[in-house]
């Protein structure tokens, strides 16, 4: 299976991958820096000092961290297993994220390093200009030496504008930044080939070479207290950023020295292997970061073009078009079965689709007064899916 790594060839590319990592994203779960009472500033305090050595030895780093909606319970004394309405939950988040911030400026003031808080909806990050001021933001605070700490804005995310958890969250932002590395902190030790609390044959996967259905099928063997996410959006964080050429780390939070151990070459967590093939900046955006608007059903002759050739989408290939979406829109590639070949930006509306659809590109002027195009979606706009990124984008 694709996990099968040797132990000796894991610790290189370990020790490779780390040694030539110059940036760096981590993320925390509320698993990690919360406890029954709130914030625990004990872990926060070891990260802080943690994070400081990285950036003293001239790494670049962000923390994406959660913990806003616990220290806002903790702060108005309402228990942790307190089922909250939504409002509530974002009250509790605009308390909580000022408290969170002034505990992370205290921890890391100790070892004189400089912190900025990054607050991100899923609009900033769907429209182009934005998020590439987003980037934009997040260099200049490197070149000012401080660690951007990023959080989804909960107090005004609503259902369509939220992320689904903040280790999605943290895997955009690896890729946006083009980070060479994305640790992600949580509550287990690694991925194992079982649940070990029911297999006492359970092997932990100290690294992973390829992301595979199998793979993902694993992410039941573990378990988390706390948290939105859980192992499978994990995994697939790690698939996110394998795509875009960077590693991943899966790694237990609460270590006191985890983060110093990992770069030391220590057989700790869970090793991501970056793909051999690169996704480049523009195309992780269309295929990672935007939310299809509509979809497109095609022909077989059609999905064949697009997955055995790499050619752009004709209107000849169009069965059917779903959605109401407009020019520029991102639009989903689907197969007469339904599955989800690709992601793309339409070159041309919804209604002009349905007109145009099934006829040969020299028929478009003809049929709409006018061409723009004569190509539904061209290839450079066009990324494939493979059925894990296609699952990924289903489950949001």
């Amino acid at each position: 299976m694709t996990f099968q790594v040797s132990k000796e060839d894991g610790l290189f590319y370990r020790q490779t991958l780390f040694d030539r990592a110059r940036r760096i994203v981590i993320k925390v779960g509320s698993a990690v820096v919360t406890d029954s009472s709130g914030l625990n500033t004990e872990v926060l305090a070891n990260l802080a000092r943690q994070i400081s050595f990285l950036c003293s030895t001239g790494r670049e780093v962000i923390l994406v961290s959660s913990g806003a909606v616990a220290a806002g319970r903790q702060r108005l004394g309402i228990p942790p297993n307190t089922n909250n309405s939504l409002k509530i939950k974002q009250a509790l988040a605009s308390i909580g994220q000022g408290l969170l911030m002034q505990a992370y400026e205290h921890a890391f003031a100790g070892y004189d390093q400089l912190v900025a808080q990054v607050l991100l909806t899923h609009e900033d990050l769907s429209d182009r200009s934005r998020y590439l001021n987003i980037r934009n933001t997040i260099l200049t605070l490197f070149e000012f030496g401080a660690v951007p700490i990023i959080n989804e804005n909960d107090t005004v995310s609503v259902e369509e504008l939220r992320f689904s958890d903040n280790d999605t969250l943290g895997a955009l932002i690896t890729n946006m930044i083009g980070a060479d590395m994305f640790i992600i902190l949580t509550d287990v030790d690694y991925l194992s080939t079982a649940n070990p609390a029911e297999d006492l044959s359970a092997d932990p996967i100290y690294t992973v070479q390829t992301i595979d259905s199998n793979i993902e099928a694993m992410a039941g063997n573990t378990t988390s207290l706390l948290g939105t996410g859980g192992m499978l959006t994990k995994i697939r964080a790690a698939k996110m950023v394998a795509a875009c050429g960077g590693s991943s780390f899966i790694a237990p939070g609460k270590n006191p020295n985890v983060l110093q151990e990992l770069f030391s070459g220590d057989q700790v967590g869970t090793f991501f292997l970056p793909a051999p093939e690169k996704l480049c900046g523009r195309k992780h955006w269309i295929a990672h970061v935007l939310r299809p608007k509509g979809s497109l059903v095609l022909d077989d002759g059609a999905c064949r073009a697009l997955k055995e050739h790499g050619k752009s989408l004709l209107p000849s290939g169009i069965l059917e078009v779903r959605g109401d979406f407009g020019v520029g829109a991102p639009v989903h590639c689907l197969d007469e079965q339904g599955q989800a070949l690709a992601a793309g930006l339409s070159n041309y509306a919804s209604a002009e689709l349905d007109r145009i659809k099934g006829h040969n590109s020299t028929k478009i002027e003809e049929i709409l007064g006018y061409k723009d195009s004569d190509e539904a979606i061209h290839r450079d706009n066009l990324v494939l899916m493979d059925d894990g990124m296609t699952n990924a984008l289903r489950s949001r």
